[in-house]
């Protein structure tokens, strides 16, 4: 069976580092490409910010300035309270956002690799959020953070039962975080690969199928328009709910 070139760089051996005594860890494509995405994000903030940036921002400082002004807005929508206390959260939220956008992102360039398409990836990062999320609501709090789990006006009777359920949804936010973008990117770009290689399959056998696979090239230049819409929209969804959560552990909602 012959692959394609991206075929052949998706099952890349897995490159082991040795780190004694903790036994090893592998370096892969996920690793090489968060790597190549934080790169370039700092690459691009250093060259905006370079001398104070321009008094005319060019086109790279005004989609900086754009993101940054999106960031704040989405903040100042979402968490309620006095703005000391939401820009504590600026920079996390901020870097989430611009992380997972430049992800998805490259993600579309041709013979890369999409990093939030990895379940591992998303569920880490997810989790990760989530126990942040969680340590703010006990800071602030304390062990009130607990009423979160009981709404106001439960009887007594079917307070141990609305507990557990909360807990359950409260523990759950985690894992749908990381599902829903792992999710929205596989399926997409599995569908766009599948039409790709049908067309591509259409024009070798030639003959009217040579003319009929203009038609499914059509549909994916379609879908390759609306994976960006995706790509872009996904980093939205992610980083709107941590604000979400964020506003629930700071006031208990």
């Amino acid at each position: 069976m012959i692959l394609s070139p991206l075929e052949q760089f998706a099952i890349i051996p897995l490159i082991p580092i040795q780190l004694y005594p903790f036994g090893s860890l592998s370096f892969t494509n996920s690793s090489l490409f968060m790597l190549v995405t934080v790169s370039l994000v700092l690459l691009l903030f250093h060259l905006v910010t370079l001398n104070g940036g321009y008094l005319v921002p060019n086109a790279w400082q005004s989609l900086v300035e754009m993101i940054y002004e999106f960031v704040q807005n989405l903040i100042n929508e979402q968490i309620s309270g006095p703005s000391t206390v939401k820009q504590q959260f600026f920079p996390i939220v901020f870097v989430t956002f611009t992380f997972l956008l430049f992800c998805n992102l490259i993600g579309m360039i041709p013979y890369s690799f999409t990093v939030t398409s990895h379940f591992i990836v998303t569920l880490g990062l997810s989790f990760s959020l989530f126990i942040g999320v969680t340590i703010v609501g006990f800071q602030t709090h304390g062990l009130h953070f607990f009423s979160f789990l009981l709404p106001q006006g439960v009887p007594l009777p079917l307070a141990p039962f609305l507990v557990l359920l909360e807990l359950i949804s409260y523990c759950f936010r985690a894992l749908s975080l990381g599902i829903r973008l792992f999710a929205n990117m596989m399926a997409g770009h599995s569908l766009v690969k599948i039409l790709s290689g049908f067309a591509w399959t259409m024009l070798s056998l030639g003959g009217f199928l040579y003319i009929a696979s203009f038609v499914p090239f059509l549909i994916v230049f379609a879908l390759t328009g609306l994976e960006l819409g995706v790509a872009m929209l996904q980093a939205y969804v992610f980083t709107i709910l941590i604000c979400i959560y964020l506003n629930d552990a700071i006031n208990l909602h």
